[in-house]
């Protein structure tokens, strides 16, 4: 899929026009960059549909970017964004890409400076020039720092967004290949872990070197770093980005213990071995053995757990957080499962910065198969969002109500994600927050505050009668933005209290909150609510992600409140239905 290449480049392009002082053009491209990679359909396969005029019909690409579009599917580059690149500095591509900077900050750095890249910026860091540069300053230095060490993190890790569709994508090919028995994913993809070191597949089959051609020779492979018999390992391109994934092909009879193996974590791999060995056996990747070394168990990676005397469990709880204890003690939680969601309760229209209409967002639903859902576009303060004046907020209650009235199959909820300001006040007043079913709250502004002030912030927000949910409650962006600092113990507190619920947001790099605070949640009282956040029809498919980190941090599905039928839903929320 070409999908995340075009995004990356249209997102370029933007930051170069910006750069440029070029109006309007950055928003359009990022726009249609934040589209295209959210497509769950393969570009070049919408192309081949009806050309130009089937591209024109994603949100966000006009008759020009679609041309652009066009162009890379057939050659594989845009003429434009190469262009625009000569014109480039060299280097100030990778100071654009720092969290927090921008590119007329990187401009500056650049121009007054002489900052050509991040190590001359860590150099003119570590000598304090960028604290004394004007309109910077020492706490603008220590973030830099600090966004510099996210990015060298995110150059290590791969959201889970992104490596689990690459995965899907390989697994399907390779399953193709005459001769496949067994094929499974295994590693922190497996345990769906927020962010990925590389994609592990272990694969079974009567011959190895088909699998393994077919491996390395996939359109996305940069580069081969081995091809054997039994293991193949490759670097993959994804957009701007690039992942290792290696390919083990096994004797069936170890499959069970080599998925157990390598599915890990190292922690829980760790105490399973202390087990075994106390058991009088050895475990390893090839299987469960006695003393006098016959193999015992391997096969099924159930057939394992079990000799150990160790009920099979999800792999998402496999962390050493006390799962083997309690799968011993028949105390493990029966997870939350992506069918068990009934509704999503975030999700936003062109009625501020989404891609859909109120109308198309409603039909996704439908065919996805939820009962309900909540449309929540923001409120006044979210001007880069084109958030809603109180006169765009009637509006947008008459159409979305008026849309609600035609549809059969899902309930549609008319809300708002609606700031909660500096000062802790709502971004409406109540003479408006009344007239929405929804108010889901958040904070999107003043990240650097206290975590005293921050506290003070959110309680006082979450104070109002009217607010429902509390969406993204740690602000955080993965390998971008760290979570602001907050009492998570006050706030999970207030929650439980005023019955309020607290979302997972499934957004790839927010995943917010994260597993932790879920399971902390869970044993405060408090209700959780899986949200897509999608700003797009493809989007909404983002909450199985979500619901993964609900499985890890050992949520059920009493814990999620949409997971309740309707009539239970609205109870909860005292509406009358």
């Amino acid at each position: 899929m070409k999908n995340a290449d075009i995004a990356s480049i249209f997102y370029s392009i933007a930051d170069i026009l910006e750069i440029q002082k070029v109006q309007w053009k950055p928003i359009a491209y990022r726009k249609a960059a934040r589209t295209i990679e959210s497509l769950s359909e393969d570009i070049e396969e919408i192309y081949k549909k009806g050309g130009l005029k089937e591209l024109m019909e994603i949100p966000g690409v006009g008759e020009a970017l679609a041309k652009k579009i066009e162009e890379f599917i057939k050659t594989g580059k845009i003429s434009e964004y190469e262009k625009l690149k000569k014109e480039m500095p060299a280097g100030l591509g990778d100071l654009v890409s720092i969290p927090g900077l921008g590119p007329k900050k990187a401009y500056r750095l650049f121009k007054e400076l002489k900052i050509k890249g991040i190590s001359d910026l860590e150099k003119a860091i570590s000598v304090h020039k960028v604290a004394k540069l004007e309109g910077f300053g020492s706490k603008s230095e220590e973030n830099i720092l600090k966004a510099l060490q996210l990015v060298k993190t995110g150059k290590e890790r791969t959201l889970l967004g992104v490596a689990f569709p690459i995965s899907e994508l390989i697994v399907s090919r390779l399953k193709k290949v005459k001769g496949v028995q067994r094929i499974e994913t295994a590693g922190s993809l497996r345990r769906r872990a927020e962010t990925v070191g590389d994609i592990d597949i272990l694969v079974t089959a009567e011959k190895s070197e088909p699998i393994m051609d077919v491996f390395v020779k996939m359109p996305e492979v940069i580069q081969v770093l081995a091809k054997g018999p039994t293991k193949s390992a490759v670097i993959l391109k994804s957009g701007s980005q690039t992942i290792q994934c290696d390919v083990r092909v096994l004797e069936d009879k170890s499959f069970g213990a080599a998925l157990q193996y390598f599915t890990g974590n190292k922690d829980h791999n760790i105490e399973m071995r202390r087990i075994a060995i106390k058991k009088g056996y050895k475990l390893n990747e090839y299987g469960v053995f006695d003393k006098k070394g016959k193999m015992i168990a391997g096969k099924n990676e159930e057939d394992v757990y079990k000799i150990l005397g160790v009920p099979w469990m999800p792999p998402e709880l496999r962390e050493n957080r006390g799962e083997i204890d309690a799968s011993v003690k028949g105390k493990l939680p029966d997870l939350v499962k992506l069918s068990d969601l009934k509704g999503d309760l975030h999700m936003h229209t062109k009625w501020s910065d989404g891609a859909n209409s109120v109308q198309e967002m409603i039909k996704a639903a439908e065919n996805l198969g939820h009962e309900y859902i909540v449309l929540t576009d923001h409120s006044k303060s979210e001007r880069v969002a084109n958030g809603m004046t109180e006169d765009r907020l009637l509006k947008y209650l008459k159409e979305v109500r008026s849309a609600a009235k035609q549809s059969k199959k899902v309930k549609v909820f008319v809300g708002s994600e609606v700031d909660i300001t500096s000062n802790g006040e709502l971004d409406y007043s109540d003479e408006y927050l009344k007239q929405l079913d929804f108010v889901n709250v958040s904070i999107h502004s003043r990240f650097k505050a206290t975590k005293e002030e921050m506290t003070d912030r959110v309680l006082t927000g979450l104070s109002n009668r009217y607010v429902k949910i509390f969406c993204h409650p740690t602000g955080r962006l993965i390998h971008r933005r760290e979570p602001y600092a907050i009492d998570i113990d006050k706030l999970f507190e207030e929650a439980a209290q005023k019955k309020i619920a607290i979302e997972i947001d499934s957004i790839p790099d927010r995943m917010d909150i994260n597993d932790l605070y879920i399971k902390k949640a869970i044993e405060a009282g408090v209700k959780l609510a899986i949200d897509s956040d999608a700003h797009s029809i493809d989007q909404l498919r983002y909450i199985k992600y979500g619901a993964a980190m609900a499985r890890r941090g050992w949520a059920e599905k009493k814990d999620i409140i949409n997971t309740y039928p309707l009539k239970e839903f609205a109870k909860f929320f005292s509406f009358k239905m």
